[in-house]
């Protein structure tokens, strides 16, 4: 089975990281949620990917320069559409309190690889063990630094490692994190690529994929999740419903000879 897992939401149909575009991934059967973490000048854990506010809201400056009151007097979503004016930008707090109420896993990344958020780790770990959710949560983040100083405060703590370059046996590396999960781009996967993941039993969650041909493919190589902005016809083409031919990705390494490579 290949879990889906929605991108900052059902962000095809809602305004992204925004508890709309949560609630429509629940109703179009998504598996689990991805969603970004940033922290306001006082320390709350906040949904939203870019580091400023300019492009998702009607405000401008960094999301570190304002306070959690301040946020909220920001419109996220009739950038949007005019059908979700009035959106807010929601807290991690907002999300678990309602996600309690689910079944679905939750992928949050740490969005610190510009602002460091000195301390995010903690605060956003000790705010999901608070709701007991710790089994159904995944930390992800392209700084790497930041996913080990989560396994020291818990070793038990499930960190994938994202990426998008052209990594060399990045099963080894991903080995060398204390952790069995990574979070690829699609563009940087290929046949060989699978197998030595496969072969090293490290669990592939890929993003962020949204052509049907791409996600039977990667279905039929039995990749853990396929992380989309369109949960529904990525549901549809995972559970046969939608039937599409495969398309091959990870052109990126068209010069590897899966033979010789291994």
């Amino acid at each position: 089975m290949t879990y889906i897992f929605a991108h900052r939401g059902a962000s095809k149909y809602a305004p992204e990281n925004t508890m709309s575009a949560f609630k429509k991934a629940l109703e179009m059967k998504a598996d689990g949620i991805e969603l970004d973490v940033q922290l306001t000048k006082d320390k709350i854990p906040v949904i939203i990917h870019d580091e400023t506010v300019k492009r998702t809201t009607d405000g401008k400056g960094f999301v570190s320069e304002f306070t959690y009151n301040q946020l909220q007097n920001l419109d996220a979503g009739k950038w949007f559409s005019k059908q979700f004016s009035g959106e807010r930008i929601p807290t991690l707090e907002e999300f678990l309190i309602w996600m309690k109420q689910t079944k679905l896993l939750l992928n949050i990344e740490l969005k610190n690889t510009i602002m460091p958020y000195y301390g995010m780790e903690r605060i956003v770990y000790e705010l999901v063990d608070r709701h007991k959710l710790k089994d159904r949560v995944i930390y992800s983040s392209f700084n790497h630094y930041s996913l080990q100083e989560l396994k020291q405060i818990d070793q038990k703590v499930e960190i994938a490692p994202l990426y998008s370059s052209g990594l060399y046996e990045p099963w080894n590396y991903v080995k060398s994190l204390s952790t069995d999960c990574v979070h690829p781009h699609w563009r940087t996967l290929h046949p060989a690529i699978l197998k030595g993941f496969r072969d090293h039993d490290i669990k592939v969650r890929v993003y962020t994929v949204n052509d049907p041909k791409k996600v039977k493919w990667l279905c039929d190589q039995k990749v853990e999740a396929i992380i989309t902005d369109v949960p529904d016809t990525t549901r549809a083409v995972a559970d046969g419903s939608l039937l599409v031919k495969p398309t091959v990705i990870g052109n990126v390494f068209h010069k590897i000879n899966p033979k010789s490579y291994f």
